[in-house]
């Protein structure tokens, strides 16, 4: 580990927490890149709830997971913050690619490295996913059983979208059209050795855009939320990423989770319906979904007056115990 000797984050430092860099690997073999958050003044040999955060898709540790791995210690939690594979400061090749099975994986990773860190408590972590991977953080707690408590916060679930469209609007023709595309795409990769990128968000808006859209570039594309690892401010998902996405969906299990969950969605995000059907597969009594009055998609990345982090630190409180 080393002190995390400069400030890079997209948001203000908190003097209450020690902020160290660390390293583990998933077990893909895969060195992922983390912040782990400290609240100062702790005891030597304090075991205290941990949470491992991640997300949103295609932003870095180093926007809003770090923000809410901040917010959180400085209310008497560990956090890991961390980037997932093939992104940011963690390793993996190619660049920016995701995948189902491997970045679910990464967050029991993270899970891996909090339960042998020396002040956090093996039976108090918790994980919690932003945009989407909060899908891949709802996966996580299906398969391991380690996880104590799961929030996911403006979810979306990117195979669904990357098989459907938005509001499932593509069908099984236009599906097998942008298969056909994008298998094209791989010989082509192959023959120049090279991924080509998917189109990214603009350098300019022209107003036309849809509001979500317009949404994301004032986080990605301001000095809001612009981070110059973050795939969404300076760079472009591969093309071909989207493969995994389109045909291995990700939530078959989440029926079968047994510890508490809490999702949290903009009442006016028009990605609200990811986390309304997820959370209707939930069962038992132990689940909540909470709708922000008035918020966007994006407002629960950093507007610190719509995320709910009174009610998160509750949940994870009352659960990492």
């Amino acid at each position: 580990m080393a002190n995390a000797a400069t400030w890079d984050k997209t948001f203000p430092k908190s003097e209450k927490v020690t902020v160290k860099k660390v390293h583990f690997k998933n077990r893909f073999g895969i060195k992922l890149a983390g912040d782990l958050y400290i609240p100062k003044g702790i005891q030597k040999d304090a075991k205290l709830p941990a949470i491992a955060i991640s997300g949103p898709f295609g932003a870095v540790k180093e926007q809003a997971s770090g923000l809410y791995a901040q917010t959180l210690a400085e209310r008497g939690f560990i956090t890991l913050a961390f980037d997932p594979s093939f992104t940011g400061e963690s390793k993996g090749s190619a660049r920016n690619v995701a995948s189902p099975d491997i970045n679910t994986e990464d967050f029991s990773a993270a899970v891996d490295f909090l339960s042998t860190y020396k002040n956090a408590g093996p039976e108090k972590i918790g994980i919690l996913g932003i945009c989407g991977f909060g899908g891949f953080a709802l996966n996580a707690a299906a398969i391991d059983t380690r996880i104590k408590a799961t929030v996911t916060a403006t979810m979306y679930d990117m195979t669904r979208v990357s098989a459907n469209g938005y509001f499932d609007a593509m069908d099984a023709n236009a599906r097998y059209a942008l298969r056909e595309q994008l298998n094209a795409q791989r010989t082509k990769d192959y023959q120049s050795g090279t991924y080509a990128p998917q189109p990214g968000l603009p350098e300019k808006l022209t107003g036309e855009e849809p509001a979500f859209l317009q949404d994301y570039w004032h986080y990605y594309k301001t000095p809001r939320g612009f981070h110059k690892r973050s795939i969404n401010s300076n760079g472009n998902w591969n093309m071909t990423s989207s493969l995994s996405l389109m045909n291995l969906p990700i939530l078959a299990y989440s029926s079968e989770i047994r510890t508490p969950v809490m999702m949290i969605h903009g009442e006016k995000a028009h990605s609200r319906y990811f986390s309304e059907d997820a959370f209707k597969k939930l069962t038992g009594n132990n689940k909540n979904l909470l709708i922000i009055p008035g918020a966007n998609h994006v407002d629960l990345y950093d507007n610190l007056e719509k995320i709910p982090f009174d009610k998160i630190t509750a949940f994870f409180q009352e659960n990492l115990r």
